[in-house]
Parts: structure tokens; sequence; C-alpha cells
């Protein structure tokens, strides 16, 4: 019956709300004598009064009110409204804590002592009693968590009374928790024990909200609260959030139903449901963006970040949110000849404002009709209406990029590129030449970012061709600038797309350009910023192409730029961030190389700069994942060195500082995932030790966390690679511990995966290599059981996907090595193992001959020379 009686309730009509008796009594108080005066709070009482009367509430208002005057008011409010079905009673003033007890300030009230301030305060009981009194629902809404009501005096010339020192720890600005609230519900202007703004407009910021939602057709009371809670929360950001108690028996509609909520209001409840690691998200980057709440709140809610991680998660705000302020400072200063055209601009921005992205976007809609219609009306405005309409497309399409609706965004800026071209490159002046580039390259990255290659190299190639074409017509040298960034946007979809010569090519054409303009312009530090990382991209070219030397070369000169762009700025905290990231770059080549000492170093001063980081800011979770990066990368480092218990010493503190993270957010998977591949490495070092019972337990941990991972999402393909992984490590265990059967079993399974995902994606390379060493270890496995069969099917399988991936890339040195090691094994089995073992070292000699032969791996050439003599000496 309940149940049928709400649902009833929720279709109730206006002629229903009517038919109650609603009676509500506000009290106001400002003029306080003793403690400090407010300016808002009779404000706010009227603007109630209007706001309860037209819901159909019969209103008494009393103002500045001392105690016997606010008792006796609700004493007579709870005769006169006895038997109502409403009853509501609004406080705005002063309210306090004393020692737990929450008491409501009259104008009398006196803080000089701790028994006077109780005897010339009202307690919230007596407030409840009369309300409880008074109806079967009660509603009790406080704005009285107003700033600290004992703090300095006010422009007027009275002061307030000064709490005395052995009183602070009992009286307490702002109001508590009410414990229990049967049949009543409490609405707090701020949350317990906090303090809420008076305002700087005519009413305080709760009250605001309160008047604009108390009224939304079809919104049960606690739905209203919520939007005035977000409401609060968003245009404070984030400084106040007001709370709600309820003990309501039954629901409680201010005004009657409508078919749909318009958008902000949608908005404002779905925030109510957002999680505190993803609002502190939200917080954090608003605050960096010196922006508003809400716009972010919209691109988190309308698109699907559920399976983003932390760093994923914060990754895409900061999108979102550069985004925003692209198309805010867009809207801000561009000028349109129509003010029909201005005014709608203006609107929109209002909406974009408050995270109402689709209204934003009607009106700009109706912005470029305006153009539209006028252009073809008129011919002779074509062309300026035209330009006219761009804009606003532009726009339009900057909102859609902030809310992260990519494809409308994609939609938006190629009509844009088409107005251009109706219009005439001609036509266009130096504004809109620029917005034209701006076009192509949001074009470029909107299509990276869904995955069409083909698409964003189009765009970022007619980027380039419209650049150098304005930078022969153009004398700013931010335009060659343009160009250079053109050239590595460009070049990274080369590099993505395996084309390393056009990648090289083109990095090298930005790197000469802005090498020129830093030279003209030193005052530039960005620009600085932007060789540097030409440098770094050209590194990453050369070292994919196994040239160690011209690549470290190319990272020193990246390194020495950064140095000197964080030495003049120590306090950067990007700087020092993408300091290390170039020392992280030069560690892993010399790593490769096999110059462990140039690895450990470069590996180290990354982790000193980390450490500082972290230290300076240790609520930020992305630095100290850093330093537990930077452990990781030590000990890899040390275990190649043969220091064992130096590797798990670093091993044990990165994971130390994992494990914490997770606690801190265990739903963040990319931090799951550091923890998985931390025992992983863990187990690794016990290895190195023969520990095989601590490596198995280490290896056994690994596989569940992986194994949580893979199943909460079995598309991600990177977690079901790991299990792969995992699988293989603890049959590496099994065997070094004698268990044959149970190596191969977990190498089986480990296969099944491997298998899968290189079906599933022929073209990627790690996944190929992945399953050739998977086929390896089974045929090492079944050459020990003597399956020979079993083995050379195992090692042919390996060795075919090890001819395709090195037939690729001549000159990829790891994948020519690792066809070397295919040779070694496969001989075991062939029918000509001479034969097989020459093409090994052929292939050895060239690659020791060309520069590529890791240091690591030059006793190989010894290795195989040695099996030659022995299978030359063996046939005599």
């Amino acid at each position: 019956m309940r149940l049928l009686f709400a649902l009833l309730l929720m279709l109730a009509t206006t002629a229903t709300a009517v038919a109650e008796r609603r009676v509500a009594l506000v009290i106001a108080e400002d003029d306080y004598r003793l403690v400090r005066p407010l300016a808002n709070p009779v404000n706010d009482g009227e603007v109630m009064e209007v706001a309860l009367k037209k819901l159909g509430f019969e209103v008494v208002v009393e103002t500045n009110r001392d105690l016997r005057r606010m008792r006796r008011a609700l004493d007579d409010f709870r005769e006169d409204a006895m038997g109502a079905d409403v009853a509501l009673v609004y406080f705005s003033g002063h309210g306090v804590e004393i020692s737990g007890d929450n008491r409501l300030l009259p104008v009398d009230a006196d803080a000089s002592s701790l028994d006077q301030l109780e005897k010339t305060s009202l307690p919230l009981e007596e407030v409840r009693d009369a309300v409880a009194a008074t109806a079967k629902v009660g509603l009790i809404v406080l704005d009285a968590c107003r700033s600290d009501p004992f703090t300095g005096g006010n422009g007027d010339g009275r002061g307030a009374t000064s709490l005395i020192k052995d009183l602070v720890d009992k009286i307490k600005p702002g109001l508590g928790r009410v414990g229990k609230a049967e049949n009543i519900l409490f609405a707090f202007s701020a949350a317990p024990g906090e303090t809420a703004a008076d305002g700087t407009g005519a009413n305080s910021p709760f009250t605001a909200a309160l008047i604009k939602y108390l009224g939304t057709d079809g919104l049960e009371i606690r739905s209203v609260l919520t939007l005035v809670q977000q409401e609060v929360y968003d245009l404070s950001r984030g400084k106040q959030l007001p709370y709600v108690e309820s003990g309501l028996p039954k629901l409680f509609f201010a005004s009657a139903a409508k078919e749909q909520l318009p958008e902000r209001e949608r908005l404002l409840l779905a925030m109510a449901d957002v999680t505190p690691e993803m609002r502190g998200a939200v917080e954090r980057v608003a605050s960096d963006a010196d922006m508003p709440l809400a716009p972010l709140y919209g691109a988190l809610i309308s698109s699907d970040t559920s399976h983003l991680s932390g760093e994923s998660l914060d990754a895409k705000l900061r999108e979102a949110a550069d985004a925003f302020v692209k198309v805010r400072g867009e809207m801000k200063t561009l000028a349109a000849d129509d003010p029909q055209v201005t005014e709608l601009r203006r609107q929109a921005e209002e909406q974009l404002a408050l995270g109402a992205f689709d209204g934003a976007r009607v009106i700009l809609a109706k912005a470029a009709d305006v153009d539209n219609v006028s252009r073809q009306a008129l011919k002779a405005n074509f062309v300026s209406r035209t330009l006219s309409e761009a804009a606003t497309r532009f726009l339009s399409g900057g909102a859609a990029r902030a809310t992260l609706d990519y494809a409308t965004a994609i939609k938006d800026y190629e009509t844009v590129l088409a107005l251009y071209g109706e219009a005439g490159q001609t036509s266009l002046s130096l504004e809109q030449a620029d917005r034209q580039s701006r076009t192509l390259e949001e074009l470029g990255i909107l299509y990276t970012t869904v995955g069409n290659t083909d698409a964003a190299g189009r765009a970022f190639a007619a980027l380039v061709a419209n650049l150098e074409q304005r930078a022969r017509q153009e004398t700013d040298p931010s335009v060659k600038r343009d160009l250079a960034i053109g050239h590595i946007k460009f070049a990274n979809i080369k590099m993505a797309q395996g084309d390393l010569p056009a990648s090289l090519q083109n990095y090298e054409a930005a790197r000469d350009m802005l090498q020129g303009l830093t030279t003209d312009v030193p005052d530039k530090k960005d620009w600085l910023g932007d060789l540097a990382m030409a440098h770094d991209k050209i590194g990453n070219v050369l070292a994919t192409q196994g040239d160690v030397g011209a690549a470290a070369q190319a990272y020193q000169q990246s390194l020495s730029i950064k140095q000197q762009l964080a030495d003049a700025e120590p306090n950067s905290v990007y700087l020092l961030r993408d300091l290390t990231i170039t020392y992280d770059e030069i560690g892993g080549l010399a790593r490769t190389a096999g110059q462990l000492d140039g690895a450990q170093t470069a590996f180290e001063e990354s982790l000193r700069i980390r450490l500082a980081l972290a230290q300076n800011n240790p609520d930020d979770p992305r630095h100290q994942r850093a330093v537990s990066v930077s452990y990781t990368r030590i000990g890899d480092v040390l275990r190649e060195r043969g220091d064992a218990a130096g590797a798990l010493d670093a091993y044990n503190k990165s994971q130390i500082i994992a494990e914490a993270l997770v606690r801190r957010d265990s739903n963040d998977t990319d931090l799951k995932r550091d923890l998985s591949v931390g025992y992983a490495k863990i187990g690794n070092a016990y290895g190195d030790q023969k520990d095989w019972p601590l490596a198995l337990e280490a290896y056994q941990q690994a596989l569940a966390t992986a194994r949580d991972l893979a199943a909460s999402d079995p598309g991600n393909t990177d977690w079901q690679r790991d299990l792969s992984v995992c699988l293989e490590k603890i049959a590496g265990v099994f065997d070094a511990q004698g268990d044959i059967a149970g190596a191969l079993q977990n190498y089986q399974d480990s296969l099944v995966i491997a298998d899968r995902l290189a079906k599933l994606d022929p073209g990627n390379s790690d996944w190929q290599r992945d399953l050739s060493i998977t086929f390896e270890e089974i045929g090492l496995l079944e050459t020990k059981q003597r399956h020979y069969e079993g083995s050379k099917k195992a090692f042919e399988a390996s060795l075919a996907i090890r001819q395709r991936l090195a037939l690729s890339d001549p000159d990829n040195a790891i994948w020519q090595f690792d066809l070397v090691q295919a040779y070694i094994n496969y001989a075991y089995v062939a029918k000509n193992p001479k034969a097989v073992l020459s093409q090994a070292l052929d292939l050895t000699l060239e690659l020791d001959r060309t520069g590529k032969l890791a240091p690591r791996d030059k006793p190989t050439i010894k290795y195989l020379r040695g099996l030659l003599a022995k299978l030359k000496a063996a046939k005599k």
C-alpha cells in the first residue's frame, strides 16, 4: 500500500498540492548586537516568503527577533498551524554547535561566556518539537552555518564578541549532525561542522539555489535539495556542500509533475551520484584550469568513463578542461556583425558555464541558422555570413569537444572547413585563417583519439600545407612555430603507422624550424620546450631503428634544454616531471645497449627528482606512483647486473608505494595492474636467488590480481596479456622445481591466451612476439621430456613467427636477435643442424658488424662457433 501511495503521489497534479494545508515560519536574523552582523538573512527571508507563497504555503515572517520573541513565534506557529499537512520552518542567521548541541542565535545572543551563550541561544530541539507537533510532514531549513560569528567586527563600528580561549573547543561555528530526524527533513546550508558563505549578492548561495529549485515541477523534496546541494557545490567550486538528513515517512512534492527536467537540473542530480574519487579529480582539474565544476561533471557524466583508471580519468578531464577553456575564450572574444548572433553566442556561453552543453549547442545552432538564412537570401552578404557561420560552427565543435562528444565535434569541424572552402581562401582575415588552421588541428587530434589514423594523417597533412602557405604570407613567427608543431603531429601519426622514415623526416623538419626560432626569439621558453620535445621524438625513432648512438645524442640534446628550463623555474612541477621523462628515456636506451652504469645513473637521477616532487606534493598520487616506477626501473638494472638482493630491495620499496596507492583508491585499475607487475618483479628477484617457494608465492599474488582484472573486463587485451605472462612465470618456477607437467600445463594455458590475442590483431608485433616466446618455452619443455615431435612442432611455430617479424623490419635489432635464438633452438630438432646454426652465426656476425648486437649478446658468437666446431668434430 505504501508503494502504491508513493506512485499515486508522484503522479499528483497541482490540485493535489493545493488540497493540502501548507504552513511556514520564516525567521531571519542579521542585525546582531554582540556577535558579528550579517548582510543577507533578512533579504533571504523575504525571497523565501515569496517562493513559499507561490507553492501554496501560509507564511509568517519574523525578522531580527531576540530570544524571547523567537520562542513566542514558535509557540504561535505551533498553535495556529496545528493539524496542517506540511509544516516548514526556515531560519537564516548564525548557528553554532555547543558541546554537540545545535543552537540558533537570536539578535541578542551573548558569547561572553559559555553559560551566557547557552542562555541566549535557541536549541534546535525546540524547533524540531514545534514542527513535529504541528504536521505529519515537517521540513526544517537552516541557512544558519554562516561564517564564524565570533571573529572581527563589521563596518558599522560594532565589534563581535570574541570567544575566550577555553571555549574554542566547546563552541564551533556551523551546525553538527542531527542524528535522529523522525518524520522531519533537515536541510543545512553546509556540511556538518563547516560554515557557509553569506554571499556577495543580495542572497546567500544556499537560499538563492533553494528559491531557484524549490518549485521544480515533479521533483520530490529530497531531489529538489539534491539540486540545491550540487548548485551550491558547483558555484562555490567545491568549497560549500549543503547537507540533508531526512526522516520523512512519505514523499513530498512542492510542485506538480513535468515530462522532463531541464538539462542543468538533470546534470545536478547526476553529480550527486559521482564517487568521492571522481569528485576529487574533478575539483583538482577545475582548480588547475580556473574553471567552473559543472562543465567537467557534464563531460564526465555524458561520456563513458566507468572503465578509466585514475590517471586515464585525469587525462580525460584535463582534455575536457582544455577544450572548455579554449571555447570559452573564443566565445568571449569572437565578434559578430549581427547583434542577434552576438546575443545567441552570449547565451550559449552562459549555458556552457553551467555544464548545459546540449543547450549551448542548440543556441549556437540557432545562431548558425541566422547566418545561413541571411547568406542564402542576400548574395551580397554571402562571404561575411559564411565566415560568421563558420565561426559559430567552430564554437559548437568546441562545446562538443568539451563534453568529449567526439563524433559531434568532428561533424562540426568538418562543416567549418566546408564553409571556409565556400568562402574562398582569399577572403580570410588573419584571425579566420588562424581558426581554419586550428580546425584542421582539432580534427587531426579528434581522429587520432577515435582511432582513425588515416583521417588524422590527412588532417595533419592538410594542416602542414595550410601553415606552410601562411608562413610564406605572414611575418608572425608564431605561425612558423605552429608549422613545426604541425610537423610533429603529422610525424606522430606516421610513427604510429610504422612509417619510420617519414616520421623522422617530419620530426627533423620541426627540430630545424624550432632551432631557428629559438635563436631568433630566445625569450620564448615554451618554444624551447617544443625543441626539446622534437629532440625526444627524434631519439624515439632512432632508438626504434636500432641507432643507439644517434638516439642517445638526441636525448642528451633534449636533456640539456630541459635542464636549462628547470634551472630557470626550479619550482615548476611540469618542467621537473618532463625532465624525469628524458632521464628515463636515456636510462632505457642505455639499458638496451647493455650500458648498465649509464642506465642506473639516469634512473637514479630521475628518482631523485621524483622523490622531491612527492615530498612537496604528498596528496598527489601521480608523484607517488612515479617514485614507484623509478624504483622498479632501478631494480631491473640491478637484476641485470646480477645484484638480486639489491633488485629485491628496490622492488619492495616500489611495492610498498603501490600497495598504499591501491588502498587509497581500490577502484583504480592502473594501480592494481602496477601491483600485479610489482609482485611479478619480486618473484623474478627471488628466482634469481633460487628461492623458488618465495618466487612462487610472489608470482601467485601477481596471478591473482591479474585474474581479477582480466575477469572484470575480458575485452581488455592488456590485462589478458598480463594474465598470460603470470602463467608463464609460474610455469618457470615449476620447471625449476622439476615439475615439468605443472610447468607445461601453465605454458599451455598461457598459449591459449597468447594465440587468441595474436589472431585478434595479426599486425600487433608485440603479441606475435609473445606467442613465439610461449612456443619456444613449450618446445624446450618438450625437449626435456624427450618428446621431440612436440618440441619440433613448437620450435617451428616460434621460428616462423620470428622470421616474419625480422623480415618486416630488418633494422629492428631485437627482432633480428630473436631470430638468432629461434635458429639455435630449432637446430636441436632440425634434420640439418649445421645449416641452421650457420644461419644463426651469419646473422649474429652481421648484427655485430653493423653495431646492432648488444654487448650482453656478444658471447653468442663464441657459443655458436663452439657448437659448429662440435658438429664438425662429431662427423669426423
